[in-house]
């Protein structure tokens, strides 16, 4: 009787063990780098939880998923700024409760200014990070940085480049056509007529494209394998190949190039809305600012950031001249006819 207790007693632990509540997990949908074990095991520590996160390649990428029924698989989402004002009028995000971000405030009123995710009286998006599509150069292969985009034309470059499968490699023939003159942020407007121009002039640098990158990942073998010398790409990938030792170096031509500012948003489907505000808090913050940007080259959206970091790295961010760096990046912005700038770059892609 004594040993059937025993066992009766051990299949109660056995029991009780097994209905003890698993960690929450919060799901996310961001750029790569935006969830790096560095940074997101001390949230997990913290909250006694667990993140989960998909990467997405392009911002349309993220918006096709969403409208196409996965929001309800999300909690966090990243968008960047040429996305970012539709998701807000989409009804696919929640407006948040900043008294709920503490850490908002510490964030640039140059960032949380912009009119981006703001829909009557409401913000949408706490900005995490910006930075630029800057051209990315093989230092052994150039005797001097390039100057212009359109360098990349000279057919002594022929299957020698890498550009991004992205509506930003039509905003960067634009800007060669100078279609942006003198307003910067025209080419986020351009006509039928500009975007037939854009689309020829891209055709034209086909032989000189090795490949299209998806992915920073792409970008990065393709010049570890010395498949490319040059080509449009992130810091995120300037920063991979520091690491690895290959001489690589990003430039701003002059014509200036685009940008983007990456905001976290929470999913109105998200059922850990609590947790996704801790979340938003937690990478909001100076340290987990710092660490981001030791893991993509990107810039805190966070100033105090700063004070944790080298004068190497604020140096190498721009830091002590961020005026003058963010003149010669037009921030992506809502593009209105979208679509058919869709249209003309799957075109360039198509043609032979």
């Amino acid at each position: 009787m004594k040993n059937l207790l025993v066992l009766c007693g051990l299949s109660a632990l056995v029991i009780l063990s097994g209905c003890k509540k698993s960690p929450p997990t919060l799901s996310l949908l961001v750029w790569e780098g935006y969830a790096d074990p560095s940074f997101i095991q001390g949230f997990e520590a913290q909250c006694q939880c667990k993140v989960s996160a998909a990467y997405m390649g392009t911002s349309d990428e993220l918006v096709a998923k969403l409208r196409g029924g996965a929001a309800s698989n999300y909690d966090v989402i990243s968008p960047s700024s040429d996305v970012a004002t539709m998701l807000s009028r989409s009804g696919l995000v929640a407006p948040l409760d900043l008294a709920k971000i503490p850490n908002y405030t510490q964030l640039s009123p140059t960032l949380t200014s912009r009119e981006l995710v703001r829909q009557n009286g409401k913000v949408y998006g706490v900005p995490f990070t910006w930075g630029p599509n800057p051209l990315l150069y093989d230092t052994t292969a150039f005797a001097k940085a390039p100057a212009t985009w359109a360098e990349l034309w000279d057919p002594k470059f022929a299957n020698k480049l890498s550009l991004w499968d992205d509506l930003s490699t039509v905003y960067m023939a634009a800007q060669v056509l100078g279609f942006g003159k003198p307003d910067p942020a025209a080419i986020y407007q351009l006509s039928d007529g500009q975007l037939d121009q854009v689309k020829q002039k891209l055709i034209a640098l086909k032989p000189n494209i090795r490949k299209l990158w998806a992915s920073a990942g792409e970008l990065t073998n393709l010049f570890q394998n010395h498949e490319v010398i040059a080509g449009m790409g992130w810091p995120l990938v300037t920063n991979q190949l520091h690491k690895s030792g290959l001489p690589i170096q990003e430039e701003i031509p002059a014509e200036g190039t685009t940008g983007w500012i990456d905001h976290l948003m929470i999913t109105s489907s998200s059922d850990h809305k609590d947790l996704d505000y801790q979340l938003l808090n937690y990478l909001a913050s100076a340290q987990a600012q710092k660490q981001l940007s030791d893991v993509t080259g990107y810039i805190p959206a966070n100033p105090q950031a700063a004070a944790l970091m080298t004068a190497e790295q604020r140096h190498s961010l721009h830091l002590d001249d961020l005026d003058a760096y963010q003149r010669q990046i037009v921030f992506w912005q809502d593009v209105p006819r979208r679509p058919t700038y869709t249209e003309i770059w799957n075109e360039v892609k198509a043609s032979q």
